[in-house]
């Protein structure tokens, strides 16, 4: 039982938690959650025998926000795909660039930092890419999280949650 997790689900199928066996055995006993699929093995009480859950769903629909990736160089790297902004030269030598420079009232966000390889970013120096008479390919945004992104870590130990989580075969596919 030690180090056994189980999938919790919202009251919508929708992915909502991580949890250890036992939390997830409270949830259900409490009438809290509901079991979907038990795992093999057994939890002993002193007169009853309970299945190990595997993964359980919500008997009330639990609101949450959306999932955010932290804002890092690796994070803006992958959103550009790992290519320069400006010129679309793939490279492993990247650089942020701050579209709007920060001296300028340009912020640290995603919207205004883009990947850039050197060779651009020394030309466009302190200056907007108008300025410098550089177009990006694509404008700065905030990626989208999948709300299943941070499960996709487990499949390979409970395949069983495959099922449960949006998106767990382009996943394995990948792997």
């Amino acid at each position: 039982m030690s180090g056994s997790l189980a999938l919790v689900l919202n009251q919508n199928y929708e992915p909502l938690n991580v949890c250890n066996v036992r939390r997830a055995l409270v949830l259900v006993l409490r009438g809290k959650a509901e079991v979907i699929e038990t795992a093999k093995g057994v939890i002993h009480s002193a007169n009853r025998h309970f299945a190990l859950p595997s993964v359980i769903r919500m008997v009330y629909y639990v609101r949450r926000p959306r999932p955010k990736l932290r804002l890092s160089r690796r994070e803006v790297f992958a959103r550009d795909g790992w290519a320069c902004a400006y010129c679309g030269r793939a490279s492993k030598d990247l650089t942020l660039d701050h579209v709007v420079p920060r001296y300028r009232g340009g912020t640290h966000s995603w919207d205004n930092l883009v990947s850039a390889c050197k060779p651009c970013n020394h030309r466009k120096a302190g200056r907007t890419p108008g300025e410098a008479r550089m177009r990006l390919r694509t404008r700065p945004a905030e990626p989208r999280v999948p709300i299943y992104h941070g499960y996709l870590q487990y499949l390979r130990r409970y395949q069983g949650w495959g099922k449960f989580i949006p998106g767990a075969e382009k996943a394995k596919a990948a792997v």
